[in-house]
């Protein structure tokens, strides 16, 4: 399969946002939540203090541009009142009470800010990747594109090729709906389009503003939990079929793995508001039996070395650190501890999504690697899927 990558091109968002600012937000709003008296211990059990966004706070919690009675129901509201016996004065009255109260966002005005700033954002993690890797946009031969949280066609793909440029005959793969395994999955693509052939250079570009998935009105535990987890990030890296300078990992082997019966567990729904990330709090238990999976395809295919092999590090983006716990209970006996040191790093600034995998990647590679010393990556994403990816540090 052998694949190489260069270090990726990580761009945060650039609009801190303190976890204090949220807890704030939302106490304000839900006062009377049943989950109210608890905001702070919840919010402290993540662990995350801030997160980067690509748009301010302010952004996602305005009121849209309406009033509180749509425009069609004016004609309609005015009829019943006076049918109902309120004067002409009563009725404009209340007409006016009912427009100024504030109304939320629609999508149009929710997602295209947050879609000019992913491809903006895509842009520049695309042209960092290529310059970590000594390449020019007329090398690149394939584009592989994410970003699940701001849906539009065309996509980030056909941006992407108009903004840097790139050659006419790019082949272009957008992959909207990855989601979380956007790092994982793309570079198990971009690894058999090398193999086919090893002249090929793929770039890969994930952008994700999760942050649009912050929906003010939402008052269940749920809601409350995305709102404090997710952060906005794009990323982008380099895969050949021959090793060049610049390489940093060789990619070996990939596996993957989708979970029957576990699609409603975690999803998106697109709303008149927007977009909502809808959890089930049995989605923990189901990654965790990828999880094992994952430990069963390593186990396989190092039957013959049991006792000595282990990876020295793993990049894991399971959607958060309960499942991380996990993997630290269940990996095999004699593994060394540690090895979601940078995965643990990486959380405490938000839940990145698909660009997660990138960012845990190029957090060890700042950190040094041994040359020979092995990796496994690996990601869960709504569906329940998984891929999982391992290799060895150049």
């Amino acid at each position: 399969m052998a694949a190489y990558l260069c270090p990726p091109a990580v761009i945060h968002g650039e609009h801190t946002v303190q976890t204090s600012q949220i807890v704030a937000e939302v106490r304000d709003r839900h006062p009377d939540a049943t989950w109210a008296p608890r905001i702070d211990g919840i919010a402290a059990s993540t662990g995350i203090e801030s997160r980067g966004w690509m748009l301010p706070l302010e952004a996602a919690v305005a009121p849209g541009s309406g009033g509180g009675l749509p425009a069609a129901g004016i004609g309609q509201a005015r009829q019943a009142l006076a049918g109902d016996g309120f004067t002409e004065q009563d009725v404009d009255r209340v007409i006016a009470a009912l427009e100024a109260i504030p109304a939320p966002q629609t999508v149009q005005e929710r997602t295209a800010p947050a879609w000019a700033a992913v491809q903006s954002c895509g842009e520049r993690a695309a042209r960092g990747a290529l310059q970590i890797a000594g390449l020019d946009t007329s090398d690149v031969d394939c584009l592989i594109t994410s970003h699940s949280t701001t849906p539009a066609l065309p996509g980030l793909d056909v941006s992407l090729a108009n903004k840097l440029p790139l050659r006419e005959d790019v082949l272009l793969l957008p992959a909207t709906q990855w989601a979380c395994i956007a790092g994982t999955r793309s570079l198990a693509l971009a690894a058999d389009l090398v193999a086919a052939d090893p002249d090929r250079v793929v770039l890969v570009v994930i952008a994700e503003a999760l942050s649009t998935t912050y929906q003010p009105a939402d008052d269940t535990l749920e809601s409350l939990i995305v709102r404090l987890l997710f952060a906005d990030t794009a990323v982008a890296a380099v895969v050949t079929g021959r090793p060049r300078p610049e390489s940093a990992l060789r990619l070996d082997a990939s596996w993957n793995h989708t979970l029957p019966g576990t699609q409603d567990l975690h999803r998106l729904e697109t709303r008149e508001d927007g977009t909502h990330f809808v959890m089930d709090r049995r989605g923990p238990r189901a990654v965790q039996e990828t999880v094992t999976a994952m430990w069963e395809w390593l186990r396989l295919r190092y039957q013959d070395d049991p006792g000595s092999w282990h990876p020295d590090v793993l990049l894991a983006h399971p959607g958060g650190t309960r499942v991380l716990e996990y993997m630290e209970q269940t990996m095999p006996d004699g593994w060394p501890s540690g090895l979601l040191e940078y995965s643990r790093d990486s959380y405490t600034s938000g839940n990145r999504g698909g660009a997660a995998v990138f960012d845990i990647m190029r957090r060890a590679y700042d950190a040094g690697q041994e040359p020979g010393s092995r990796a496994v990556l690996y990601a869960a994403a709504p569906g329940l899927t998984a891929t999982a990816l391992e290799g060895e540090w150049l």
